[in-house]
């Protein structure tokens, strides 16, 4: 594992955004190797903080049959091996308080998911591991209120705080993007990272699997940088079709370069 404190994660030769990116669940060694090392080089080469994302286990999970993880022990020890291999920070999700202790022996970074971002116990059994802590800004939630999971977290101890929007609740199957959150959430201190792909989720169709809509990671993508948001959060896989987990809002792989590069210019045009 890396020593990452939040300043880790600014890049200040380039003024680069950093970047959450990997697979949504862990799926295997040999995948998510290649993921990483294909998310490596691109970030090397466009001098962009890089924290390896994948979820250990899928704990929320629309039909009861579908895919949850490989084993908690086999998955975190993969996401530790990525971490070791190519030398860089990793973050995952945890589900509830026992948890944290547990993945914290593997990981940089603790991800609360936007469901549970109210729960108490989550919040202060994450911070206590003296880990980053990045907290999923609750669809249900306006981004004042994250004010709240903050305290929590610092008020342990902890101020290693990252706050990361991921849509809001809009009607129904639908998700919607406010982008004066970005700005708002900033005001706590914390850096705000735009999750791109969950963003364009469609939750809870008829079917009891999730939709999305990917075409449009980009727009979302582009308008968190020119607003000023501190990092992305971009799901990606190698052939999205058949992921196991939320292949319907992810980003085929082969398409991160360019969208990184484009992603990159706006940057240096509004910095």
């Amino acid at each position: 594992m890396i020593n990452l404190p939040l300043e880790n994660l600014k890049n200040t030769t380039s003024g680069n955004f950093f970047l959450m990116a990997g697979p949504c669940a862990i799926e295997g060694e040999d995948i998510a190797l290649r993921i990483a090392e294909k998310i490596v080089i691109l970030t090397d080469k466009l001098e962009i903080p890089f924290i390896f994302k994948g979820s250990y286990r899928k704990a929320n999970r629309s039909k009861g049959g579908s895919f949850t993880g490989i084993g908690d022990e086999k998955a975190l020890k993969i996401l530790e091996k990525i971490g070791r291999t190519f030398n860089v920070p990793t973050v995952t999700d945890i589900h509830e308080s026992g948890e944290a202790a547990m993945a914290a022996a593997y990981v940089d970074v603790l991800q609360i998911p936007a469901f549970l971002c109210r729960q108490t116990d989550l919040l202060i059994a994450a911070a206590k591991t003296n880990k980053i802590v990045n907290v999923k800004k609750g669809q249900f939630l306006s981004a004042g209120s994250m004010k709240f999971a903050v305290e929590k977290i610092m008020e342990s101890g902890n101020n290693n705080v990252i706050l990361t929007d991921r849509g809001n609740t809009f009607g129904y199957q639908d998700l919607i993007v406010d982008y004066r959150g970005i700005p708002e959430m900033q005001t706590f201190g914390v850096p705000v990272v735009m999750d791109c792909t969950h963003s364009l989720q469609q939750p809870n169709q008829s079917s009891g699997v999730t939709g999305g809509k990917p075409e449009l990671i980009e727009t979302i993508a582009k308008a968190a940088i020119a607003v000023g948001a501190d990092g992305l959060f971009i799901e990606t896989h190698p052939d999205p079709a058949n992921a196991k987990s939320d292949g319907a809002n992810m980003l085929h792989l082969d398409l991160l370069e360019e969208l990184l590069i484009k992603l990159v210019r706006v940057r240096q045009a509004v910095i």
